[in-house]
Parts: structure tokens; sequence; C-alpha cells
């Protein structure tokens, strides 16, 4: 119920991983409206285990907090993160990279054990898998290095199927990635991702899914806004990753790396975008990335850009793979897109005079029923449309006219 904190002991699982062919579920953990959930230290993290779901759905007016021990006693602040670990589902929908080295993925025997961990594995051949339910959530102050290399997200995703449903999600100063999935099947709405310091938005291991809806936000600090791979080895490995993603805003702040950098033999669809950076915008990396459909190898074809508005120094990175004229010859072959535009966004995110004047691209129904059909461009239309307010939390570089401060709690 609202009002109600519950503590983070250690690796706290929801149920025990049932393995990648099993069937039903076994364990569904549900978190009422309003209920605070804190972690005190890095190994403190929930993780929802195969065959288990979680049923976390807050409210507009009452969302459900994952934070810190900190921001439970006061003292967190705007550029606090990596206080506790984060948010773990994990299920039996198909991935690549397959722990027992087969080339392709998408049977049950496909798994892969979660970065940082020994014991805890996802993937499976249930694409319409069901973790369960997350909406109206914040995530705060999270991410936590479990090993070399290896970081808790804020949210991280394995092998989820499509029948998780993820929509209307904060996830606010992660130390590592905001939101990072590997593999899956999983459509999501509504993701508001501000100060991660590594990736907002990162999609690996032949990821499959429908994105439309996300607002990034970056500090002083942070790498990509989206990174994007297929797979981490051969990037030939099956399934490869095929997103489209609709409705985006992309505000980086000015560090040397692309603001979105596409490789590993990945395959993304980009509609209705606005990415702004004082750097670089895009980046294309490997032969595969850009190699021509081929249905034998799962292979969708070049990524393909329609209505997108680019504000960047720079706005295609010149590599020796993927030259930075290959790059704006792709991104020129679709349509109402433009580089070196000017930003005009107002309050951070909301669309201006240069975004609005982008025509929208109206076919977004037919590629998937799962896309709503949008008239404009970006996450957030004009100063009316406010779907994100409310359920998020302001912070001093991205206020969300919430009324509720990222380092406070709801009264």
């Amino acid at each position: 119920m609202t009002g109600v904190i519950y503590s983070l002991s250690g690796r706290v699982n929801v149920g025990t991983d049932k393995g990648g062919s099993s069937t039903g579920n076994n364990v569904t953990l549900t978190i009422d409206p309003g209920v605070v959930v804190f972690g005190s230290n890095g190994l403190d993290y929930l993780v929802v285990n195969r065959g288990n779901r979680i049923n976390a759905v807050g409210t507009a007016s009452s969302p459900i907090i994952f934070t810190s021990r900190a921001n439970v006693l006061g003292t967190a602040t705007d550029t606090s993160s990596g206080q506790w670990g984060g948010v773990v589902l994990l299920g039996r929908a198909p991935i690549s990279d397959c722990l027992t080295g087969e080339s392709a993925g998408g049977f049950a025997s496909c798994e892969r054990i979660l970065e940082g961990t020994s014991d805890v594995r996802f993937g499976g051949a249930t694409a319409a898998d069901n973790s369960g339910t997350m909406q109206y959530v914040q995530i705060r102050y999270s991410g936590f290095e479990l090993a070399a290399g290896s970081e808790l997200q804020g949210l991280t995703l394995g092998g989820t199927g499509s029948g998780t449903t993820l929509s209307h999600i904060q996830v606010h100063n992660s130390s590592d990635d905001g939101i990072e999935v590997f593999g899956g099947r999983t459509n999501m709405k509504n993701l508001v991702i501000t100060g991660a310091e590594d990736d907002s938005f990162d999609t690996d291991v032949g990821y499959k899914g429908f994105v439309q809806y996300l607002i990034a936000v970056q500090r002083s600090t942070g790498d990509r806004l989206l990174e994007i791979d297929s797979a981490n080895s051969n990037v030939n490995y099956t399934p490869r990753q095929n997103v489209r993603l609709a409705n985006f805003t992309l505000v980086g702040n000015g560090n040397t790396v692309p603001a979105v950098t596409l490789h590993g033999g990945a395959d993304y669809s980009f509609f209705n975008g606005v990415i702004t950076g004082k750097t670089n915008c895009l980046d294309v990396d490997g032969a595969a990335t850009v190699q021509a459909a081929d249905t034998t190898l799962d292979e969708a074809g070049a990524p393909v850009f329609h209505s997108v508005h680019m504000s960047c120094a720079t706005s295609f990175v010149n590599d020796t793979d993927v030259t930075a004229t290959e790059i704006q010859t792709l991104f020129n072959a679709g349509t109402n897109n433009t580089a070196g535009g000017t930003s005009t966004l107002a309050s951070v995110f909301v669309n201006g005079a240069n975004e609005t004047a982008v025509a929208a691209y109206s076919l977004l129904t037919s590629i998937s029923s799962y896309f709503t059909s949008t008239a404009y461009i970006g996450a957030v239309r004009n100063s009316s449309d406010t779907w994100y307010r409310g359920w998020t939390c302001d912070s001093s570089f991205a206020s969300f006219g919430s009324g509720s401060a990222c380092t406070s709690l709801p009264a």
C-alpha cells in the first residue's frame, strides 16, 4: 500500500530458475502502488527468475519507486548514482550467443548467465514468454559492478518475452546503463531515462521488439544515448537483433562518443526521432551492420531512418569500415530526415519549431499494431503533451513538472 517501505537484503530472488524449457508460472511478486523498495549497497538487487513474474503496477499519481537507502534518508543528490544494484527481469524468450557455443539461438538450450553472476540464467525458445508487468515505476540511483566489466543496470532484461508488459518506466541516475536488453521479444512504451552514466538504452544479443515514446536525457556524464549490438561474438549469430524504435527524443551532453552507435551486425529502424548532441550524432560500425537483407541469415538489411531530425556538431562518424559518406547515404535513403539541423527543443525535451516542422512518418501501424499512429516526431509533441508528468521525478537537468524531486520521496 502507499507509504510502505521495504528493504532489499542482498540478491532477492523471485522464485527459482525454472529453466529455458519450462512452462507456466511459479511465483508472482506483487508490489502495490506507492510502495518504496530500497537497497543499501550495490549487492542489494531484485531478480525475477525464469518461470516467475513481477506485478509492479503503480499509477500516474502513485508510482512504485525502487531506490537507495541514501534516497530514503534524504542524502541523495542530483549527482548520486550506484547506491544499490537494480531490477533484473529474466525470461525464456530467444537470445543469441549461447553458453554452449551454438551459433543459432531460439531454442530451449540457448541460455546465458547474467553479467557478474555465476548462477543466474536466461533465455529459451518461448518468444511469447511472460515475466510480468511493470507500469508507472521509477528506478533511482542504481547500477553496480558485480565483477570486472559486468555491471547491473537500472533495469536489466534478459530473454524476456512479448508477454511481458513494460510501460511508463523512469530510470534515474544509473551508474551504468539506464535500461539494457539482452535478447528476448519484449515491447516497451513510455520510457524516461535520465542521468545514466553509461548508455541510456542498450540492446544486444538478438533482441527483437518495438519501442515507442522514449525520452533520454544525459547529465554532464554519460556515454552513448543508444548503444546497439546484435551479438557479442560472431556478428552473424542468430537471432539477429531487429528493433523498431519510434517517437524518441535523445538529448546528449557533449561527450566525444556518438549519441547513437550501431554495430555488431544489428538491424534497427528509426521512426519519428530527435537526436541532439554537441559532438557526434550517428555511428554505424561493421560490414555486417549494413549488409543486404537475407532471410537465411535472419538479416533484415541495413539501418532504416524515416523522419529523424539530428542536431550535432558532426552528423556522421567516419570509420574505415563504414564511412561517414556511406552512413549519410543510408540516412538520406529514408524520408523526411534532417542531418545538421538546429535544435529548438524547449524545456530540454519538448518539440520546438524546427522539430514540429518535420513531417512525421505516418505508417507506424502498418509496421506493428503495437505502435500508435502519430502526426509528429519526437517523444513529446508540444507543451500540451504531458504523458511523462506526475509519475516521474524531477532533477536539476531534467524537470518533468511532476512536483516531486528525485532527491526526495513522495509525502
